[in-house]
């Protein structure tokens, strides 16, 4: 019989990771996070624990507290990704506090020995100095390591989102499950939003407080109504085109202030996915920026996922952060089964 797994969730956020791995079966005895806000949507949604605290302050010991007798246990964790994001635009600084935090990460996994590891983060991470460190103490601690970059549209998530998913295991050969969609079969956006209520930019919906859209000035409802699914602001009347994209800089960002293509899987859901400026974030149809719930859906939480208290102001800004750091739902639930997977096979 497998034992049961529990896991502490490093970084935890708003709770894509623990949510996914809990519709797998797995326990999730705690969250840790060092942004409050994460506190409401990771316990209202999850059933689990919400600490709030510095990864860097915290010791194996602490974390070993956590975890049932006899389970086996799961260390995961997404560490904040911005200084290895493409967004970031190559400006890196080794002295940044963010950079040392995968290697609290190694530590505290040297202090507590947990039987399993995962992590998930963006693909440029693998190819620097820290990510080789982190995997190099995995397997001087006797770990089986696996990752890869993982295209997110051939496990049925609807963006075209790729991520770096490693596996770790002391029990043997870990692996993560093969693809599940080819390319045919990729989820578009009209299976993901093509229901939901229409709203018009700067509306919310009465049935659902995070239907909601940011407000388009003028100039950027011209914009978006002279958008084609697909296009880009070249295909605009010139006198609607903003002067730094008639900047030699700017004709490098074609797919800022598009819309999406209905037949098409979403772009990825970034932290700013609520402006229209911000990338291809237009709705196919309508003259708005996605609305947040539709970019939780895309990062695919369920669709009653709560991301503030019922009488709490709701902040683009805030929400937005929420929902683009997050680890998509469905994804850790691959990473779940194959944890399990791989736990049947070692036949615990």
């Amino acid at each position: 019989m497998t034992k049961s797994v529990s896991a502490v969730d490093l970084f935890c956020g708003a709770g894509g990771l623990t949510h996914g791995l809990r519709l797998e079966g797995v326990n999730v005895a705690v969250g840790i996070d060092l942004d409050p806000t994460c506190e409401y949507p990771f316990e209202h949604n999850n059933d689990s624990e919400f600490l709030c605290a510095d990864v860097a302050e915290l010791t194996g010991d602490s974390l070993r507290d956590y975890y049932p007798a006899r389970a086996v246990k799961l260390l995961a964790g997404c560490a904040p990704c911005q200084p290895f994001s493409t967004y970031s635009q190559g400006h890196r600084n080794d002295a940044d506090d963010r950079w040392t935090l995968l290697r609290h990460f190694a530590r505290l996994i040297k202090e507590l020995r947990p039987e399993l590891v995962t992590m998930e983060n963006v693909p440029k991470l693998r190819d620097h100095e820290v990510f080789t460190d982190f995997v190099q103490t995995l397997k001087d601690l006797a770990y089986h390591v696996t990752y890869q970059v993982v295209d997110c549209r051939e496990y049925g998530i609807p963006q075209n989102r790729k991520r770096l998913v490693l596996l770790a295991s002391q029990l043997g050969e870990i692996e993560l499950q093969k693809p599940t969609h080819a390319k045919k079969d990729f989820v578009p956006v009209r299976q993901v939003i093509g229901r939901l209520e229409k709203l018009a930019a700067g509306s919310i919906s009465k049935r659902d407080p995070l239907h909601r859209t940011s407000a388009l000035r003028e100039k950027n409802l011209e914009r978006i109504r002279a958008s084609k699914p697909g296009g880009t602001w070249r295909d605009w009347d010139k006198k609607l085109v903003a002067d730094c994209h008639n900047q030699r800089s700017g004709k490098t960002y074609p797919s800022v202030y598009g819309r999406m293509s209905w037949d098409k899987p979403a772009p990825t859901i970034t932290t700013q996915c609520y402006g229209f400026g911000n990338g291809r974030f237009g709705h196919p149809e309508q003259d708005r920026a996605i609305s947040l719930r539709e970019a939780a859906l895309f990062q695919t939480f369920p669709p009653d996922y709560a991301f503030a208290e019922p009488d709490d102001p709701i902040s683009f800004r805030k929400t937005g952060r929420l929902i683009g750091n997050a680890v998509p739902v469905k994804l850790a639930r691959v990473i779940a089964q194959s944890i399990l997977t791989h736990l049947k096979r070692v036949s615990l």
